[in-house]
């Protein structure tokens, strides 16, 4: 829920300084990390405790950078002293994850798609018929049939190459564009004009391998994170690295296959042994895997770990990956069948509810997180620190 109230920036100023007044769950981290500022027993887990430690008092900018920058490992949850039963109750991870989703909602754009956060087991239920309905209608429409019999493989013979690439050039360029303003929004208002240029020396870099090597969900201490007890474990972070890995995997493929039908003149379907069609398979099989465990693992999660109300926007998300990825792997299998056209149509479907809700879904923690990261390593290079000074 956001607040939108406002109080002068420092008392006795005139009331035309203002800043906005956190709201309850913004409130809730603050208080949560002015005692662990005097704590400071998590300083070494994470990029967050560091982070936090170079302020005295934190805006809505700092609670939303610092959210964004949590990777609820729960490292910090089992080592707190303070956390329930004692009366001040800290639960970082919770507390963050809280307010991690309300910055997806608050950044979105256009804004009043930030809705779509709120109801996201509805948005995503809602686009996967709509894309599913749609390829099906399609390929009654050119073929008036939907098992025209064997088509060794054609995808073009069901639909044509043409209202493919428009298509899904279209909204993945719309989905694209959506998400950039929401991240120079998120970047606006987390990011001073006194930090240092992204360009830092080494900050760039430092980022790119921390979100590459999803460097922040070894616990702090390269153990892994909590997945069902207070036990380490790095299954989460190989999950999570097969499902990107997955992804870029099937990205490339897609680039390779754009290339070769643009550059090279070869149209589709390629042989079992081609580049465009071993990186798809390679990372249909790691958008399976990741998934699947992804999934294992958040039902085994002690509720403490995070927010319960956002399992249905992330389970959502891990099934839509899923739905991709296995139908993508039958389409191949069976690609020379008379079912082609329907498990076409099914997985077109599928992607299209993916680029569709591309903006308005758990993906863009993806995008958040690593802009948060590149200002941690942007801020460790400043020669004073916003609040308590250089490191």
């Amino acid at each position: 829920m956001t607040v939108h109230a406002y109080e002068p920036a420092v008392p006795g100023e005139p009331t035309g300084n203002l800043i906005p007044l956190l709201n309850l769950d913004e409130g809730e981290v603050d208080r949560q990390l002015r005692i662990c500022n005097a704590c400071r027993y998590c300083e070494g887990f994470c990029a967050v405790f560091p982070a936090m430690t170079r302020r005295l008092a934190f805006s809505r900018g700092d609670i939303h950078y610092l959210a964004n920058l949590c990777h609820n490992c729960g490292a910090c949850l089992h080592a707190c002293q303070y956390a329930s039963p004692h009366a001040f109750a800290v639960n970082v991870p919770r507390a963050m994850a809280r307010v991690r989703a309300q910055t997806y909602a608050d950044y979105a754009w256009p804004r009043g798609f930030g809705r779509l956060y709120r109801r996201n087991g509805l948005t995503l239920a809602l686009a996967l018929v709509a894309g599913l309905s749609l390829f099906l209608l399609l390929a009654l429409a050119i073929n008036g049939t939907l098992l025209p019999g064997p088509l060794k493989g054609n995808f073009y013979a069901v639909f044509p190459h043409d209202v493919l690439a428009l298509g899904f050039g279209s909204v993945l360029l719309a989905a694209v564009f959506a998400l950039g303003v929401a991240t120079r929004r998120f970047w606006r208002e987390v990011s001073p004009a006194t930090l240092p240029t992204p360009a830092a020396p080494g900050a760039l870099a430092e980022a790119t391998g921390a979100v590459l090597t999803l460097k922040y969900l070894d616990g702090g201490h390269g153990e892994g994170c909590h997945d069902g007890s207070d036990r380490f474990t790095l299954w989460r972070r190989r999950f999570h690295h097969l499902t990107f890995y997955g992804f870029l995997l099937c990205f490339a493929a897609t680039a390779v296959a754009t290339g070769y039908h643009y550059l090279l003149g070869e149209v589709a379907p390629y042989p079992l042994l081609s580049p465009p069609v071993l990186l798809g398979t390679l990372g249909g099989i790691g958008l399976v895997i990741g998934p699947a465990g992804l999934l294992l693992l958040g039902s085994r999660r002690l509720p403490e770990h995070g927010d319960p109300g956002q399992r249905p926007m992330d389970r959502g998300f891990i099934l839509l990956l899923l739905l991709v990825s296995l139908s993508g792997l039958a389409l191949l299998a069976w690609r020379d069948s008379g079912t082609m056209a329907i498990l076409l149509a099914v997985h077109l479907g599928a992607v299209m509810a993916f680029f569709l809700t591309l903006p308005y879904g758990k993906f863009a923690h993806g995008i958040f997180r690593s802009a948060a990261l590149l200002k941690y390593a942007m801020e460790k290079r400043q020669t004073r620190g916003p609040g308590l000074g250089g490191e």
